[in-house]
């Protein structure tokens, strides 16, 4: 459900909520500090990480042209960066001063990685190229946005997932964009890949050998979901052991599309924040629960 959220400041020095996340390496210290700031105790365990794979973009750059294209969708922040360093290998800028004007669609915060620079490997004719970012940070609400294609061509740059089930987030967003009569290329731009068997260790330790609360445990994909579950198995757990050993535990998602894919897999969440352009929502839903909670 989406929690209202108040400015309020961090929680007393005497009260430290362990607040687990399983975000990948790149993201890690974002969210850590995010946590920090709000008074709690940021405990990391990661269970996917990111690669970019921009060899597989450039092999596309190299084979056509983006003058074949009308835009290009970026999913991710990983997906943008794996796009400018591809770039880097070829002349500038990849499309000519003058044609049609090319969209770039990016998702709340990411979409501070398309600033000018970034736009000028792309063309050096600015006002050629818009910058698109929907209201509502969901893949959903990317196609949408992009309007009616009438058949025009849109590279969308796009995880390979490793070790784990492809979620339906990517083939989902494919088929929006199909539905709105654009021709979608898929490009793996980056690698989704499971950390193994060992990344839910430090959990289970702290549960089975007593060494304090998890208080709160933050999602912000349904891979980090899989991958979490999947060690846990590991270990002889699962997530209904988790749920027994800590009673109050606190489950956030990063947006609805995290939660309803927590949700798929059998964890149920607490707290979905409805400001997911950033982790920062999440951070302030999680903090105004976990306040409430020490109160009762």
């Amino acid at each position: 459900m989406a929690v209202p959220i108040t400015n309020l400041g961090p929680l007393s020095s005497t009260v430290k909520p362990t607040v687990a996340f399983t975000t990948p390496p790149n993201y890690a210290a974002r969210l850590s500090s995010l946590l920090t700031l709000k008074g709690h105790i940021p405990f990391w365990c990661p269970t996917i990480t990111t690669h970019p794979t921009p060899q597989s973009l450039s092999s596309y750059l190299s084979q056509y042209s983006l003058s074949l294209l009308s835009a290009i969708a970026f999913p991710s922040r990983a997906s943008i960066t794996s796009f400018s360093v591809a770039a880097l290998s070829f002349p500038k800028p990849l499309l000519p001063s003058h044609g049609p004007t090319f969209i770039l669609a990016a998702l709340g915060k990411d979409s501070e990685l398309i600033n000018t620079l970034f736009i000028s490997q792309i063309c050096s004719n600015i006002q050629r190229i818009k910058v698109l970012v929907p209201p509502t940070a969901t893949p959903n609400s990317l196609a949408l946005s992009l309007g009616e294609g009438y058949g025009r061509k849109v590279l969308c740059p796009v995880p390979k997932v490793v070790g784990l089930d492809e979620p339906p987030v990517v083939p989902d967003f494919l088929k929006d964009l199909e539905g709105g009569g654009w021709v979608p290329l898929r490009v793996d731009a980056y690698e989704t890949r499971w950390v193994g068997p060992s990344c839910a260790e430090r959990v289970v330790r702290k549960g089975e050998e007593n060494e304090g609360e998890v208080d709160a445990v933050v999602f912000t994909s349904s891979g980090e979901v899989e991958g979490f579950l999947k060690s846990l198995k590991e270990f002889g757990w699962d997530w209904g052991m988790v749920r027994r050993r800590w009673p109050r535990l606190v489950v956030a998602a990063h947006g609805p599309v995290t939660a309803a894919g927590a949700e798929r897999l059998g964890v149920d969440v607490d707290v979905v924040s409805s400001n997911f352009g950033s982790f920062r929502g999440v951070v302030d839903a999680l903090d105004v629960r976990l306040r409430a909670l020490g109160q009762e």
